[in-house]
């Protein structure tokens, strides 16, 4: 199993950035595809971007198309996830999630799964 940690969450004005970061310990990283949700109150968790396990694929929600960029390296056993020209909808807890699905295009999450604790980002003037 992977534990997943997230970190770089804060106040960000609109039109302004924020890099995420999502660091992994236990098992073999590299094995995992890296998964981003989000979640407002009252809502569940949804997609935001995903990357294959050496990096060479990823996938975006729509919303987020052409406004994130995810990454990882996994000798630093680490995901980021850049997001530009943020928008007060934007606001959510960020979620970094872990699966063995080698598809980037799986935009929901499986039981056996594992999940970071989360990172607060808040859009706001």
């Amino acid at each position: 199993q992977v534990q997943l940690v997230e970190s770089g969450g804060g106040l960000v004005r609109p039109g302004g950035s924020r890099k995420l970061s999502c660091t992994g310990s236990g098992s073999d990283f590299g094995e995992y595809v890296i998964r981003w949700f989000r979640q407002t109150p009252g809502q569940e968790r949804t997609f935001v971007a995903s990357i294959s396990r050496n990096g060479a694929r990823t996938f975006y929600a729509e919303s987020m198309k052409g406004r994130a960029d995810i990454s990882r390296r996994n000798v630093e056993s680490t995901v980021w996830l850049e997001m530009n020209n943020l928008k007060p909808e934007d606001t959510a807890v960020y979620y970094c999630y872990a699966d063995l699905r080698p598809d980037v295009a799986h935009v929901d999450s499986i039981p056996s799964g594992y999940w970071g604790q989360g990172t607060q980002v808040t859009v706001s003037s």
